[in-house]
């Protein structure tokens, strides 16, 4: 009973964090200069988390390869914040969202199987099958007039926020053998405002008038972020990797569906379809492929 209840509470964690995730993506997407609200809305929760972070830092006893793995957190989210910045720049949410979040779900297993020797079920193999048809169909290879307009950065960026991804939440499913969430947190978010900070003329910005102008854009940004990492770090604490991964993926049709919706973005019947392809395939090789 106990189980199934610590079960359900992952479940609504995940969840919330899948469909908080996707919202904080639109705020981006719907900001001026994406680098600079990136590394702004991350300010608070960095130096709200601070003093627990030095906290535990200064009393936990972990293992060498601990430190590194952290190190190597933080390294990661440097180039995931790099990466999504500059795919929110190039490409419609609708688009570009379903994408980077079915690419890791797409890649993990396909690299389990060629490179490990691993097998996947009939069902695996159907939602490798559905998730790469939502991808094409999204990218508009199938027709001239549909193509992204700068289609090897779009697509190029979407690959490289797809590994991180993948690479992080495997990298942090160990890390919080050692670390509690708050401090994978806090590594999470130095390690995004350290990837966007080479990219931003500090001097040049008017931190005041950024704030009137976008202050309620940055306030829900600054919660829905972190606040969305945080709550799949708690269920990845009570859960299976394999179990709650998969379910934080409902912000792919959440995420599609602003775009068209909130965002006027075109296309939105095929672009709605296709993200619930991708959806359906990452529940199919996350629950049933093994």
């Amino acid at each position: 009973m106990v189980g199934g209840v610590i079960i359900s509470h992952a479940v609504w964690l995940v969840l919330g964090s899948g469909v908080a995730h996707a919202v904080w993506n639109l705020l981006t997407k719907k900001s001026g200069n994406k680098q600079l609200f990136l590394f702004m809305i991350y300010i608070p929760a960095t130096l709200t988390l601070l003093p627990a972070f030095i906290s535990e830092m200064v009393s936990v006893q972990v293992p060498l390869s601990g430190y590194v793995l952290l190190i190597l957190s933080l390294l990661i989210q440097a180039g995931y914040a790099y990466f999504l910045s500059r795919t929110l720049t190039f490409g419609d949410l609708s688009q570009v969202y379903p994408m980077m979040r079915g690419i890791a779900t797409f890649l993990l297993p396909l690299c389990g199987v060629i490179f490990l020797g691993e097998r996947l079920s009939a069902w695996g193999w159907l939602g490798l099958g559905l998730i790469a048809l939502g991808f094409f169909l999204l990218s508009g290879f199938y027709g001239r007039k549909q193509r992204f307009q700068a289609s090897g950065k779009v697509l190029s960026s979407i690959l490289a926020v797809g590994l991180c991804t993948m690479a992080y939440v495997m990298v942090d499913k160990v890390n919080l053998r050692h670390f509690s969430p708050v401090v994978l947190l806090e590594i999470s978010n130095i390690g995004f405002m350290a990837g966007l900070a080479p990219f931003i003329r500090f001097r040049e910005i008017g931190w005041v008038r950024e704030i009137k102008a976008n202050g309620r854009l940055l306030a829900a940004g600054s919660i829905l972020s972190p606040g969305s990492y945080l709550l799949f770090l708690f269920a990845m604490s009570m859960s299976q990797l394999t179990y709650v991964a998969p379910l934080r993926e409902i912000g792919t049709v959440f995420g599609t569906f602003m775009g068209v919706w909130l965002l006027k973005e075109g296309k939105g019947g095929l672009r709605l379809a296709s993200a619930s392809l991708i959806f359906t395939g990452i529940l199919l090789v996350g629950i049933l492929g093994i």
